[in-house]
């Protein structure tokens, strides 16, 4: 198996789509192996690297705008769908998401339709176990903490499982 840069090989065996479609196939088989050049090298340039931390700022631009709706939806009605659909979002797919992405930060451990089965299972299986621990607690079960618990659950289980896969790249380069 050979290291290269993707720009090194991409440049040996030219632009075409017959050598880019070889060049997929020796990935997808483990032949070839790519390399970044330039790893981030702490924390904080991994989360500042869109490359490697996309989907963490989606998951945290997707919490907040669920945040956000549920409160301008009072002052704005139009919004109600919004507060509809992202808030749907983060209570049937980003907790089970960000839980799956903390147990399991490898990417090949997992197939994608794998972690959106288990995204949506794990869903449903955590947000009602913080209810029912939200409902032991003096604040009870109202739209405020709840919507604090799942965001804060959402965003602290984002940083985790960043840093794990931030881990996983510094131990790989």
């Amino acid at each position: 198996m050979s290291s290269k840069t993707l720009e090194e090989y991409v440049r040996s065996a030219g632009l075409s789509y017959k050598n880019l479609r070889r060049i997929y196939e020796e990935i997808v088989s483990g032949r070839l192996k790519l390399v970044d050049p330039n790893p981030p090298k702490v924390f904080a340039e991994y989360l500042v690297r869109a490359d490697y931390s996309a989907w963490f700022w989606t998951i945290v631009t997707l919490t907040l705008l669920s945040v956000v709706s549920v409160y301008a939806s009072d002052l704005i009605p139009q919004l109600l769908y919004l507060r509809y659909v992202v808030g749907s979002v983060l209570v049937l797919f980003i907790v089970g998401y960000v839980t799956i992405e903390l147990l399991y930060p490898e990417e090949k451990s997992l197939t994608d339709l794998e972690r959106l089965a288990l995204s949506i299972g794990l869903s449903l299986a955590v947000v009602p176990l913080l209810g029912l621990a939200l409902n032991y607690t003096p604040w009870g079960i109202r739209l405020e903490p709840v919507l604090t618990t799942i965001s804060s659950y959402s965003i602290a289980g984002a940083l985790g499982a960043a840093y794990r896969k931030y881990k996983i790249v510094r131990r790989e380069s």
